[in-house]
């Protein structure tokens, strides 16, 4: 359902209620509203017959189960996490994040999101996860660099009959600004040669590329060209792609793209972003997010 069908649906809703319900409710303490969804929760559980389950099984896009197979994608993640640098920490994350763990930081609604009833939301993007770990850690230590992998649950419909579920891989690496781009720089050498590092072991023969599309900072743009790429050898193109708009606002300064097939099928995204210093209220953080759809990329190789 679009923003402009949930504000609808939202209208007939209150519309429905007693006079004064929206007010009433929107005063209680957190504790008692959750208490309140819950009693909810469990009379409409109560209620449910084992045919509606079965239905909903069949019908709802996010529980029905991911056609991948499985044995495939935990080979190719297993490899995956065995081609990372010895000094990146894996995480394994929650299912859940606290509330407004990608809208606090991002241009992203809320209606795409899974929000439960106890302050929290199905994890949607690990990349927002890891970098508020990322935020935890630098408070005691120097460079962060964190990995994950995760299966993520969106709202929004991506039509047909593609699910609302899927695999990310996903980087996060999180540092001190020293000037002049250098920082950027060094952290975009370590997202793009792993990635090429992958994409050179598991998807050789599928024309892989990276991506990159600097934003407004002439200071990336410069350290692109005299340190990212002369770090790039040979193996793997990494194509500029200036004519992208598509993450303007959301990323800051620099975002790559993953794809296979020469360039006609996405499997990852990535860019600086401003999440660590927003997080830790401190404008000399840098962070640098990226991630690859695991399912995207064993589609991509079988093709």
């Amino acid at each position: 359902m679009d923003g402009g069908g949930l504000a609808g649906a939202e209208r007939r809703v209150w519309a429905a209620m007693p006079p004064g319900s929206r007010s009433a409710l929107s005063g209680l303490s957190s504790a008692d509203l959750r208490s309140l969804l819950l009693s909810v929760a469990r009379d409409r559980a109560a209620a449910a017959r084992p045919s509606e389950v079965l239905r909903r099984w069949r019908e709802d896009r996010f529980v029905r189960p991911a056609r991948a197979d499985p044995r495939v994608l935990a080979r190719v993640e297993a490899r995956m996490w065995q081609l990372l640098p010895a000094d990146v920490a894996g995480v394994e994350l929650s299912p859940v994040v606290p509330v407004g763990t990608c809208s606090a930081v991002a241009p992203v609604s809320q209606n795409r999101i899974v929000t439960t009833m106890r302050a929290s939301e199905v994890l949607s993007d690990p990349t927002n996860a890891l970098a508020v770990e990322a935020a935890r850690r630098r408070r005691r230590q120097g460079e962060v660099h964190l990995a994950a992998a995760h299966r993520v649950l969106r709202a929004q419909d991506f039509g047909g009959d593609a699910s609302a579920h899927f695999r990310l891989f996903a980087l996060v690496s999180s540092a001190r600004d020293t000037g002049s781009g250098e920082t950027q720089a060094r952290l975009l050498v370590r997202h793009l040669t792993y990635w090429r590092t992958v994409l050179a072991e598991l998807a050789p023969a599928a024309a892989p590329q990276l991506h990159v599309t600097t934003f407004d900072d002439e200071a990336v743009r410069e350290r692109l060209a005299d340190t990212v790429r002369p770090a790039f050898d040979a193996g793997v193109p990494l194509v500029d792609e200036p004519e992208r708009s598509r993450g303007r606002g959301y990323y800051t300064g620099c975002a790559l793209r993953i794809t296979v097939l020469d360039g006609s099928l996405e499997i990852g995204d990535g860019g600086l972003t401003d999440w660590t210093a927003r997080l830790r209220s401190d404008a000399k953080e840098r962070c640098l997010v990226s991630c690859l759809a695991t399912e995207r990329l064993v589609d991509g190789i079988s093709r």
